[in-house]
């Protein structure tokens, strides 16, 4: 098993020095880090840590997708690691999902059990959602979490204690065959950020692969680095590349509901948008 991890920083600060740690620690054979034009330390810090690891400079904040290609290219092993730079990665993991790659020549992605910070499970793999459910979560779960089609899109039946299959797992830590993420493209550089990882596997599938869920493969997810710093970029981000993917899964009898969709994405952001404005507003001064 010939594992490289990518690591995708933008001013992740000592954050990105932590994660390369934990790596260096994991049974991987290789560290790439792809820095989209950081304006922090954090590429010089490491740099001097650490100068084992490969560093690409994109020179440009070229969004997840495309820096993950990118230090795709960079190498020539197998498996290829895919990590935020906020993780801490459970020294065991990178190997539990290679060897259920090894034993499952059928899955073209596995996923580790993420953790947040405070120890709770955070819900990394998912089936696919029907539109109705995608939309329905789309536009109560801001105000009310625990509505039918929210818990249908984050589905209780799916066991996260247990390797599974799944329609999707989280970009925030995953694991490719490098072999089947060369036959769809990689990711779509189209998305500058959010849900190229659904579009990835999602693409995957539809070429014949199979997505899996193993959580034995543990890591600890900081998690909003680049919302906590640019909001409302990020909300407009995640807004567009939503409107990208359901273009592109949409066709045939489901096209008509596109406005529909449309709609309901243009109300979602603007009342987002609000909200943060909001939070903004009454968040006191220091």
């Amino acid at each position: 098993m010939s594992i490289a991890a990518v690591i995708v920083n933008h001013n992740a600060g000592p954050a990105l020095t932590a994660c390369v740690e934990s790596l260096l620690a994991a049974t991987v054979d290789e560290v790439i880090v792809v820095d989209n034009q950081s304006s922090d330390n954090s590429l010089d810090l490491l740099a001097r840590i650490y100068p084992e690891v490969t560093l690409i400079e994109t020179g440009a904040n070229l969004g997840y997708g495309s820096a993950i290609n990118i230090g795709r290219r960079k190498t020539e092993l197998d498996y290829l690691f895919i990590c935020n730079p906020d993780l801490l990665v459970d020294e065991r993991a990178p190997g539990y999902l290679a060897s259920y790659l090894v034993s499952h020549p059928e899955v073209a992605v596995v996923g580790p059990r993420i953790l947040e910070p405070t120890g709770e499970v955070y819900p990394s793999a998912r089936n696919f959602p029907s539109v109705i459910n995608a939309i329905g979560h789309g536009l109560l779960a801001m105000f009310w979490p625990t509505n039918r089609f929210s818990r249908r899109y984050k589905p209780p039946t799916l066991d996260l204690n247990n390797p599974s299959e799944a329609g999707w797992v989280s970009g925030a830590c995953m694991m490719a065959r490098v072999s089947a993420y060369d036959q769809v493209g990689g990711f779509d550089e189209r998305y500058f950020m959010y849900v190229e990882d659904l579009d990835l596997c999602w693409r995957l599938t539809n070429a014949g692969w199979k997505i899996a869920y193993q959580p034995l493969g543990q890591v600890v997810h900081q998690g909003g680095l680049s919302s906590s710093r640019h909001p409302y970029k990020m909300q407009v981000a995640h807004h567009r590349s939503t409107w990208r993917f359901a273009r592109r899964s949409l066709t045939g009898p489901k096209a008509v509901l596109l406005p529909v969709v449309g709609v309901g994405l243009v109300a979602r952001l603007f009342i987002s948008l609000c909200r943060e404005r909001f939070v903004h507003q009454s968040s006191p001064t220091t």
